[in-house]
Formats: structure tokens, sequence, C-alpha cells
């Protein structure tokens, strides 16, 4: 009788390389939470970016208008109005708001001095709106 040997080793399972479907499930599900971190962390950037711009041309077309005003020599040509900024900035709206300020026992000063409130602010989506406070004394 043929002698036969038989090894363990002789028998392999064979497993086709490449990754069982619970592999490439969870591979997915941490790949599409680290995409959207990144799209919001985008997406708040982009929204701070335009903020930060708007801050910025507020303060500085406030900056202008509040020039204006100190340049008014007469408090009789001081009044509330409101307006536009022109051409170069037809989107950023003005609002300014004259009141008197009393002190009690000195209606002297409370004469010459005014509050002036400018509020410019973003008007294709109201979103915006940065408000300033000058205080002015007329001698």
């Amino acid at each position: 009788m043929p002698d036969f040997k038989f090894q363990i080793s002789d028998f392999r399972f064979l497993v086709p390389p490449g990754f069982t479907l619970l592999e490439v499930m969870i591979a997915l599900a941490v790949i599409s939470i680290a995409l959207m971190a990144l799209l919001g962390s985008q997406s708040q950037g982009l929204s701070l970016g335009n903020e930060s711009r708007f801050n910025t041309t507020a303060s500085l077309l406030a900056q202008a208008k509040m020039a204006e005003i100190e340049a008014i020599r007469d408090q009789r040509d001081l009044a509330s109005d409101s307006g536009y900024f022109g051409e170069e900035f037809p989107d950023y709206a003005w609002q300014l708001s004259v009141h008197d300020v009393s002190f009690d026992g000195a209606p002297t000063v409370s004469n010459r001095l005014k509050c002036i409130d400018l509020d410019v602010s973003y008007v294709p989506n109201g979103r915006y709106r940065c408000q300033f406070r000058l205080y002015r004394f007329f001698p």
C-alpha cells in the first residue's frame, strides 16, 4: 500500500485579498464626517470674511460721514437725515439722528451739546449694521 503523508500545512484557506463591506462602510463614514467638518469650517470662514469686510468698509464710511458732521460749524445746520454713500458704495446706507443732551442745573451747556448717532447698514440683506455715537459741543 502506498504511503501517504498528510500535512496540515498543505491546506490553505484561500480568501481573496481586499476589504470587507463592513470595512468599506466604516471608512466611508469616517471620510464623510471629516469632509462635513471641513466644509463647515470653510463656510464659517467665508461668513467671517464677509462680516470683516463689512466692518472695515462701514468704519471707513462712518469716519468720512463723521468728518462731514464735524465740519459743520453752526448747530442749526445739523439735523437728522439718511441716505446712501453714492455710486462707489451703493449697497451701504446711513442714518443720522441728532439729539439734545440735557444736564440738570446747566442749561447753557445743554443747549450746545448734541448727541449724534450714525447707523451704517448693508442694504441687500440687512444682516450687517454698525452703530456709532459722537458727542459734539458747539461753542
